[in-house]
């Protein structure tokens, strides 16, 4: 395991094999804590942690939350709508006011790509990107790899498709940064209106042959499609997208027999993936709920547990 040195957690362009690896085993020493009858332990005892979302969420708010209450941590939740910046304050400008009550991190969460960077180049405390526009969500790839090597005991040569809105999805960008890194090879599948041809740059191949795609693929990742995000009509109908490229039990039959189906959430069960597929054999989307307090349990200590 290599040492951790990172003072932020933005995101993982960049991270070495090493760096993800010591989060994933770091993650899986803590998740044992949260089968216990007592579900903490005294690791982050006597540090602060801020919660600043300016947007809505729930599974990555509250698994933070649960993530630094079981490590004994202070929390203090902040939404924008109660904050000074329906006031007029600036971003910076209340980061900085929170910062000032000695606070050890900061999680943030923006609607604005870029803004968890603009905060850890003012900041002393650490700052952990919660989601950021459409650019970043690291702890959301790094919990999907965890689940990955939990189920499929690797993540080293398997074929990972992502599909649906790629355009606007952070998690696909962090996923692609990620499973690359990692040695995984990833599709990207969707309508073409909704995958911008830059991705491949990023390590990922584009394919639009979602039959071919479930039949190769170990693990097929569906997201949810950001209709708040789309400035202009990027899909015919949601019926039809469902249709072409929503998974469910039909499109399964040619699928491998030891396929795992993720999905990030909030799941639009019928659009994006079935009923019968969500709840079914190959799902393991409340596994991804489970390990994600473990994986930020991990970040949390490794960011400010460790002594340097």
């Amino acid at each position: 395991m290599s040492e951790w040195t990172k003072h932020d957690l933005l995101d993982l362009q960049g991270m070495s094999k090493e760096e993800i690896e010591t989060v994933l085993e770091t993650a899986k020493s803590f998740k044992e804590i949260s089968t216990r009858d007592v579900k903490k332990v005294p690791a982050l005892r006597g540090k602060t942690i801020v919660m600043l979302f300016f947007e809505n969420s729930t599974r990555t708010r509250s698994s933070f939350e649960l993530a630094a209450k079981r490590l004994s941590a202070d929390t203090v939740n902040i939404a924008a709508g109660n904050s000074s910046l329906s006031k007029g304050e600036s971003v910076l400008d209340t980061a900085r006011n929170i910062e000032a009550m000695n606070v050890d991190a900061i999680v943030v969460r923006h609607p604005s790509s870029g803004v968890p960077y603009i905060l850890s180049q003012h900041l002393k405390a650490s700052i952990i990107n919660a989601g950021d526009g459409c650019r970043s969500h690291p702890t959301q790839a790094l919990l999907d790899m965890f689940t990955i090597q939990e189920k499929l005991g690797r993540i080293a040569g398997l074929k990972v498709a992502i599909l649906g809105d790629i355009r606007h999805s952070r998690v696909a960008r962090s996923n692609i940064w990620g499973l690359t890194t990692m040695g995984a090879e990833v599709t990207v599948c969707g309508p073409a209106t909704l995958v911008p041809p830059e991705i491949e740059a990023m390590g990922a191949r584009i394919n639009y042959d979602i039959d071919e795609v479930i039949k190769e693929s170990d693990v097929l990742m569906p997201l949810r499609i950001q209709m708040e995000r789309q400035e202009q009509k990027f899909l015919p109908s949601l019926r039809e997208y469902a249709k072409e490229f929503g998974i469910d039990a039909q499109k399964l039959k040619n699928a491998k027999k030891d396929v795992i189906i993720m999905h990030p959430g909030p799941t639009n069960r019928g659009l994006e993936v079935s009923a019968e597929v969500a709840d079914g054999k190959y799902s393991v989307i409340l596994d991804q709920v489970t390990n994600g307090v473990a994986v930020r349990m991990a970040v949390l200590y490794l960011l400010l547990g460790i002594k340097r």
